[in-house]
């Protein structure tokens, strides 16, 4: 437990090849002091350092802290001072090799000088192709409340859902030739969120200049609607550009899911290779707990707005995967290779993570690749997209109660997590990049540092308003009926809606079961009014082969809205 607290520095992080036997000693004096809850002083490291090749801990101080830490107690202040020889040489030396597992990466590094404000960037809102044509879109960045809409001329359009009249949610209205109408009084705006219409004005009446709906700057690129949440003039630079999705012939399948956990949670998982194996053990063709091994890692850059570098096995001598995160919540692995025949092929995964409140976060999934298996390529996209849906579902758990614990102990992570440098690089590296940015976020939890949301989520107390302004909000407008509550952790609330191909799927699905169910029916009426043997068994074969259809397309209906749920087992 106490070593939780020994993130202190070490040139491992940086290059984990770097890490030897012979720099143990000098880590391990870290870590005692890390016991004590304070930060080593240079002349121990370098005594330490100093120290004999077969003495294992290297002053009688030190290893009386170690003594103190196998007992499960912190020394008091006064032990420094007296004898303690009750440490077994052997104990130390498993406390030492347990420190040399124990990431230990920079602790009390300067912060990086520069200025972050969480408005001047670019967020994740939509896949352009999702986005309804014949209404508007319920979003949100934090906890700013966004309405996104194509106009008359296909132009997106994105204002704050608040109508400036009694603050109804525009997300709520409909499209009316082409301008956003809030159904409260029929008021209509349309461009950059002028008011141009308000049914209740007298014959003459002007509209007020007041009456106008606050824009926000939005941009199409890539297949992926981006915002610009603050006042000042957007910076195209910081506008996102992915360089193998603009590749001829590269192929992407593309997901959205919300998740009910906040958005740093979502993006420490996702930068976590480690868990792979364990987690989603068979849930596709790679994942196999038994490959559940050390990584290595080498971080090769960090800026005010995020880090990079390399990982892979550490068995590997080359460390192929490249991990890019950038500011605020984009987060890319890569990976390159030559083929058979000696071209270059290449492979993304792409993630973007949009925050969308207290607890709550929204992830836009871009699986590509230049080559595709001829599996890939038989099976629809739907399948993909289930099997997406598997992947959160088995991950929810962990992370829904991660989330839970931070929010309760208010703790940055240095006081909770026990970090691995052999797995957890990524997650360091992340957790200090908030201690750097997080001021200039609304809410956040960092290495060393953690800033609380000033005000509590909004709770909504009235089930019949909060189920009716979910159901009008979302793109499949009303789609949410009693079968499919609004819930969070509900795959059809989390993906189904914000799909247009799983819909459809599941439309036809559902109108493919039913023609069936009747067309048995039927058969097996027939069956029984026929007086013919063969008849009668060729009537009753057709029954049961519609009734076998109907079962499977049931099944797919299934295993497109329903969760995953883990069946533990002894292995």
């Amino acid at each position: 437990m106490a070593l939780s607290q020994a993130f202190l520095s070490d040139p491992s992080i940086t290059n984990p090849s770097t890490f030897s036997p012979q720099n143990s000693v000098s880590v391990l004096s870290r870590s005692i002091y890390c016991v004590q809850g304070r930060r080593p002083r240079k002349q121990l490291v370098v005594k330490c350092s100093a120290a004999e090749e077969n003495v294992r801990i290297p002053s009688q101080r030190a290893r009386r802290w170690v003594s103190f830490y196998i007992q499960g107690r912190k020394p008091r202040k006064d032990d420094a001072f007296e004898c303690c020889a009750t440490a077994e040489i052997a104990a130390t030396e498993s406390v030492e090799k347990e420190a040399e597992n124990v990431l230990l990466p920079e602790g009390e590094e300067e912060k990086i000088v520069g200025k972050y404000d969480w408005r001047e960037e670019w967020y994740p809102l939509y896949l352009t192709e999702q986005v309804p044509d014949d209404a508007p879109l319920g979003l949100s960045v934090f906890d700013k409340q966004l309405v996104l809409y194509k106009d008359g001329d296909g132009v997106f359009r994105c204002y704050e859902d608040r109508c400036p009249h009694r603050l109804a949610k525009l997300s709520e209205g409909q499209l009316v030739d082409g301008r956003l109408e809030c159904l409260y009084h029929g008021w209509q705006f349309e461009g950059d969120g002028k008011c141009v219409k308000i049914p209740q004005l007298p014959a003459g009446g002007k509209i007020p200049r007041a009456a106008c709906a606050k824009a926000y700057e939005v941009r199409d690129s890539q297949g992926v609607i981006w915002v610009w949440m603050s006042d000042k003039k957007p910076n195209d630079l910081k506008l996102p550009w992915f360089e193998h999705y603009s590749r001829p012939g590269f192929h992407d399948v593309s997901t959205i899911h919300e998740l009910p956990y906040d958005h740093s949670i979502l993006l420490e998982n996702l930068m976590d290779p480690a868990h792979v194996p364990i987690s989603h053990d068979r849930t596709d063709w790679t994942a196999r707990r038994e490959d559940a091994q050390p990584l290595a890692f080498k971080v090769t850059h960090r800026t005010q707005r995020g880090f990079a570098g390399y990982w892979g096995k550490a068995q590997e001598p080359k460390l192929l995967n490249f991990l890019r995160f950038d500011a605020p919540c984009v987060l890319q692995n890569n990976r390159e290779f030559d083929d058979k025949n000696g071209v270059k092929q290449y492979f993304s995964a792409l993630f973007l993570c949009r925050p969308t409140g207290q607890g709550k976060s929204m992830l836009i999934v871009r699986f590509g690749a230049s080559v595709r298996s001829p599996l890939a390529k038989l099976l629809p996209k739907w399948y993909f997209h289930q099997n997406a849906g598997k992947v959160f579902e088995q991950d929810m758990g962990f992370l829904s109660s991660q989330n839970a614990v931070l929010m309760k102990e208010k703790l940055p992570t240095k006081e909770l997590y026990l970090y691995l440098r052999s797995s957890d690089t990524w997650v360091a590296e992340y957790r200090k990049w908030m201690d750097r940015a997080g001021l200039g976020m609304p809410y956040y939890f960092g290495h060393n540092s953690i800033s609380l949301p000033k005000e509590p989520a909004i709770v909504e107390h009235a089930p019949a308003g909060l189920g009716a302004g979910i159901s009008a909000s979302i793109p499949a407008k009303g789609g949410i009926g009693t079968m499919h509550a609004p819930n969070p952790v509900n795959r059809y609330f989390r993906h189904v809606v914000h799909c247009k191909g799983c819909r459809k799927v599941v439309q036809a699905f559902q109108a493919w079961t039913n023609a069936l169910y009747a067309i048995s029916i039927v058969l097996a009426v027939a069956a029984v009014l026929v007086s013919g043997r063969q008849w009668k068994a060729l009537l009753l074969v057709s029954t049961g082969l519609s009734c076998a259809g109907a079962y499977a397309c049931a099944s797919a209906i299934s295993l497109v809205t329903t969760n995953f749920i883990r069946h533990h087992r002894r292995l």
